[in-house]
C-alpha cells in the first residue's frame, strides 16, 4: 500500500500540534466511528477494515513529508519530534467486514494517545465511509436482483481508488464479479465482461461482428444485441450465430440488453430464443440500473437472468455519502477515565459516551432480534430475562426470555500490534452472507422496512443522561450567573 500518511485534513495536524505543545498529547482517549441515520440507509454492511489496518500499519512521515510540513510554518519542535518516527501504539476494536450494522453503533473504536487518535480520524472516515457505503448499496441491489450481479462501475467511479476499492466493497455486498481488472488482480475477485457497441459498429454489419466474436470466444459467447434494433436485428442475428455455434458443438452463453424497455425487450427476446431452441441462453441486462429499477422490472415480469450494474452502484447514486462520523467518547487523566459526550439540539447528534461495545440479541429461532450498545465491560446472564427499551421513546420495551447474545466487536490492534487474523475476501463474503441470513426479510426489504431495534443498556443510558444533565445544568448556571452580573 502506498504511503497515505498525509491523507488528512490540516486541522488534524494543527490540533495534534496543539495537544503536544500543551502537554495533552499523550493522554489516552477513546474515539468512536459510526454513522447516523438517514432516509436511505436503514442498515449498512461494514467494509474497509482491511484497508484501514493497512493504512495504520504503514503510517510513516517521510523526509519529503516533514520538509513540506516545515514549509507551512505552523508546527513546533514537539510536533516534529513526535512525527519523526511516528507509530500507532494504541488499540483498535471493530466489527468484522460483512457485519450488518445500524445507526449510532460503533463500527471502529480507537483507544490511543490523543495526538495519535486525532491524527488518524480523516483517513479512517475516508476509508470506512466509502467502502461501507458501496457494500451497502451492493447489498440492496443484489437483494433485489434475484440473480447474479456483475459490478461494471470502473468507468463511472469517482477516481481510480473509488473504482478499485469500490469493486472490493461491492463483492462484500453480494456482487459475484467485477469488470475491473486491477481489482481482480489485487483482491482475487472473479472478472467478467462482454463486448461494447464499438466492436459491433467497427464491422460492416452486425452479423459479421457477431460471427467474429463467436469465432474467438466460442465457449463463452455473449452478444450485445441493442446496437441497431434489438428485436428486428440484434436477437435474430444472435440466434443465427448461436445456431452455428451449436452445429459446431459449442454451447452459446447469453445475449446482453443495454438500453430500451428492459422488461418488454427481455420478454420478447426470451420468447424468440426459446422458440429457436435456445432455452438455455441467458439474458443479461445493464444500463443505469439500481435496486428500485430492479424491483420494478421484477414486478413487470422481466425475463433477465444476470445483471451488469455500474454507475448507480459504484457511486451509490441516490445516497452518495454514508455520513460516518468520528467522536470523542472518553479521555484519561492521571489514571482516571472521564466519559465525554457531545450535546446537540438535534437528538440524533447527541453522542453515546465511554468505551463501548455492541451485542446482537438472537431470539429462540436464532434470528437477529435487536442490538444493544453497552459499556465494554458489561456482562449479561442469558439465563435471566433481559428487558431493553427504546433510547428515546422509553415506554417501548421488549423482554427476552429465550435468547442468546453475540459481541459484534473484536480486537484488531493491541498496543500497536495486529492481533486479528485478517480473513480473505472469500471468507468475508461468506461471513456477510451468513450474517444476512440471520435477519428476517422484513428488516431488509426495499420499501418501508421494519425498524430494527437498537437500544442502550441500562448502565449506558443512565451514564448518558447523567452527563447530559450535568452539562446542561452547568451551562444554565453559568448563563444565570452572567445575567446577574
Amino acid at each position: 500500500m502506498r504511503n497515505l500518511t498525509l491523507l488528512t485534513d490540516l486541522y488534524q495536524l494543527t490540533m495534534m500540534n496543539a495537544y503536544l505543545e500543551t502537554g495533552e498529547g499523550n493522554r489516552n482517549c477513546v474515539f468512536d466511528l459510526f454513522y447516523r441515520a438517514n432516509d436511505y440507509i436503514e442498515y449498512a454492511v461494514a467494509a474497509g477494515l482491511e484497508t484501514a489496518v493497512e493504512y495504520i500499519n504503514n503510517l510513516k512521515f517521510t523526509d519529503e513529508d516533514i520538509e513540506y510540513l516545515k514549509s507551512l510554518k505552523l508546527f513546533g519542535d514537539k510536533f516534529f519530534a513526535a512525527i519523526k518516527d511516528f507509530k500507532f501504539t494504541g488499540d483498535l476494536y471493530a466489527v468484522r467486514e460483512g457485519e450488518f450494522i445500524f445507526p449510532n453503533e460503533p463500527i471502529v473504536t480507537v483507544k490511543a494517545p490523543l495526538y495519535q487518535a486525532q491524527f488518524i480520524e480523516t483517513a479512517l472516515l475516508n476509508i470506512i465511509n466509502h467502502q461501507t457505503l458501496i457494500a451497502t448499496k451492493a447489498a440492496k441491489i443484489t437483494h433485489e436482483a434475484k440473480g447474479a450481479v456483475m459490478e461494471f462501475g470502473l468507468r463511472r467511479a469517482q477516481g481510480p481508488d473509488a473504482g478499485v476499492y469500490g469493486a472490493r466493497a461491492a463483492v462484500i455486498g453480494g456482487c459475484k464479479s467485477t469488470s475491473n481488472m486491477l481489482a481482480g488482480q489485487k483482491f482475487g475477485i472473479p472478472v467478467s465482461g462482454t463486448l461494447a457497441h464499438s466492436f459491433i459498429m467497427s464491422y460492416e454489419n452486425e452479423l459479421d461482428a457477431f460471427r467474429a466474436y463467436a469465432e474467438i470466444y466460442p465457449d463463452n459467447c455473449v452478444l450485445l444485441v441493442d446496437t441497431y434494433d434489438t428485436l428486428k436485428s440484434g436477437v435474430p442475428n444472435a440466434i443465427k450465430v448461436f445456431d452455428e455455434l451449436k452445429a459446431k458443438g459449442y454451447k452459446p452463453a447469453a445475449i446482453r440488453l443495454d438500453s430500451g424497455d428492459l422488461a418488454y425487450l427481455s420478454k420478447k427476446a426470451r420468447k424468440m430464443l426459446d422458440e429457436a431452441g435456445h432455452k438455455d441462453v441467458k439474458i443479461i441486462a445493464s444500463g443505469d440500473i439500481d435496486e428500485y429499477i430492479l424491483s420494478s422490472l421484477h414486478q413487470q415480469g422481466a425475463k433477465i437472468d444476470l445483471w451488469g450494474i455500474g454507475t448507480k452502484l459504484i457511486t451509490s447514486a441516490q445516497n452518495p455519502a454514508l455520513g460516518g462520523v468520528y467522536k470523542l467518547a472518553a479521555i484519561e487523566k492521571n489514571g482516571k477515565w472521564t466519559p465525554k459526550i457531545k450535546i446537540s439540539d438535534t437528538q440524533e447528534k447527541i453522542t453515546n459516551p465511554a468505551l463501548k461495545t455492541v451485542y446482537r440479541i438472537y431470539d429462540k429461532d436464532n434470528m437477529a432480534a435487536a442490538d444493544l450498545i453497552c459499556l465494554k465491560d458489561e456482562v449479561f446472564d442469558t439465563s435471566k430475562p433481559l428487558t431493553i427499551f427504546h433510547p428515546v421513546e422509553t415506554w417501548k420495551k421488549t423482554t427476552f426470555t429465550e435468547y442468546s447474545m453475540r459481541n459484534l466487536m473484536v480486537d484488531i490492534i493491541k498496543d500497536g500490534k495486529l492481533v486479528y487474523q485478517m480473513p480473505s475476501l472469500k471468507e468475508i463474503v461468506e461471513y456477510a452472507q451468513k450474517v444476512k441470513s440471520e435477519f428476517w426479510e422484513e428488516y431488509v426489504r426495499l420499501i418501508n422496512p421494519h425498524i430494527y431495534k437498537v437500544d442502550l443498556s441500562d448502565k449506558l443510558y443512565e451514564l448518558k443522561h447523567l452527563l447530559i444533565n450535568e452539562k446542561t445544568e452547568g451551562i444554565y448556571l453559568q448563563s444565570e450567573k452572567k445575567e446577574r452580573e
